[in-house]
């Protein structure tokens, strides 16, 4: 295991930084680290780290929900209002949307295949956006505009609204009905991660600010708090209960009680993410089955390609209305479009299940990874400083 650990390490420093000092997103050469690594490929990775690959990047994934959190002023927030609100599922809408139009006709798919498609590739990966969108906040391009905040949110919870309609299409590829329940549950699930969320961190503040402990103690015990509300949801799926939104509603919460603690422990987890961004990209490169992506051929690149355009379209159903200008809009069409996280986790689960769909799934899910997670972050990295006003 030790072995893997410092062949991940080191790999993904490597290709991060080449990548980074040929002016391309660092998580693209961690992720090409992954698949040379990983089980596909070279095969270098310990059994017992691929075993639990799912949980560290869940790890990495909490370090960037508390970063986003911290660092999130809840006021800037409220400015967007309806936009941030749309953001949250118009988009994922509509790339489903045009996944059961397209599908059939590109792979040769019925609908609801191609729904259950479109519900895994309809996923942005929180992975790539969120970091950047920190990014954008700490140098204060779009802030007044409440442009990285609003991408903030609807990638928060754009998760969570996607995986409830990929449980409701595989239940029906599976002869089962489809129940308004689990639909219902995708709002109480939201409200519910807030509350807990606000109100767990307003405890964890009350606790530091009582007991005399050091930043690191802080550190590690707003984590360990963070990894027990991630848990209840696994462990309980009954409870509607969105545990990614919770996490980061923790960091808002200290931020509007003591601004000051917030900066301080945000600066311990950008600290974290250096080791935890490795981690994360590379094993999203080591789960990718490069066989099934050189499978996929080009009908696989142009139905993602053209399904993204049904998402930006989303996207810009959403701002419209709003004071941003044409570029900030299309700036947010971009930076809406990157996939990873979650199409690495789901997108074997219909081939698990039996699904005629499943082999398909898969392919078109690791085309989509490699296509637009460096695409997208490369998108980002290219205008943010041109398109969008800074404000200081």
């Amino acid at each position: 295991m030790l072995i893997s650990i410092a062949v991940i390490l080191m790999s993904g420093l490597l290709l991060g930084t080449l990548c980074k000092k040929l002016r391309i997103p660092g998580l693209f050469g961690m992720i090409i680290a992954g698949i040379i690594i990983g089980p596909y490929c070279a095969n270098l990775i310990d059994d017992s780290i691929l075993n639990i690959s799912a949980e560290i990047r869940r790890i990495a994934l909490i370090i960037i929900l508390i970063r986003a959190g911290l660092k999130l002023n809840l006021e800037d927030l409220k400015k967007v209002g309806r936009p941030a609100i749309l953001m949250c599922f118009l988009p994922a809408c509509c790339e489903m949307i045009g996944m059961i139009i397209l599908a059939p006709a590109i792979l040769g798919m019925n609908r609801l295949d191609a729904a259950i498609l479109g519900a895994v590739i309809g996923a942005v990966s929180p992975a790539v956006v969120v970091p950047r969108m920190i990014k954008l906040i700490d140098e204060g391009y779009g802030v007044k505009q409440g442009i990285p905040q609003m991408i903030l949110a609807g990638a928060s919870v754009d998760d969570v609204f996607v995986i409830v309609m990929f449980t409701a299409f595989t239940g029906l590829a599976q002869g089962q009905d489809l129940s308004v329940i689990s639909f219902v549950k995708i709002p109480v699930s939201i409200v519910i991660g807030i509350i807990v969320g606000f109100v767990a961190g307003y405890a964890v503040y009350k606790w530091f600010s009582k007991i005399n402990m050091s930043l690191i103690v802080m550190t590690m015990l707003f984590l360990s708090v963070s990894f027990v509300i991630s848990t209840i949801e696994t462990e309980f799926p009954a409870i509607p209960f969105a545990s990614l939104i919770a996490i980061m509603c923790m960091g808002i919460a200290i931020k509007r009680q003591d601004s000051d603690m917030a900066v301080r422990l945000s600066g311990q987890y950008d600290k974290l993410w250096t080791v935890a961004e490795i981690f994360l990209f590379v094993l999203v490169g080591a789960s990718v089955a490069i066989d099934h992506a050189k499978e996929a051929g080009l009908k696989a690149i142009i139905l993602v390609l053209l399904v993204l355009v049904f998402r930006m379209l989303g996207v810009f159903i959403c701002v419209l209305g709003t004071k941003l200008s044409l570029k900030e809009k299309i700036f947010c069409m971009l930076a809406y479009t990157p996939k990873a996280t979650v199409q690495a986790a789901i997108g074997g689960v219909p081939l698990a299940m039996g699904l005629a769909c499943g082999e398909t799934v898969l392919t078109v899910s690791v085309v989509a990874i490699l296509l637009t997670a460096p695409l997208g972050a490369f998108a980002i990295d290219l205008t943010y400083k041109k398109w969008l006003k800074r404000n200081i």
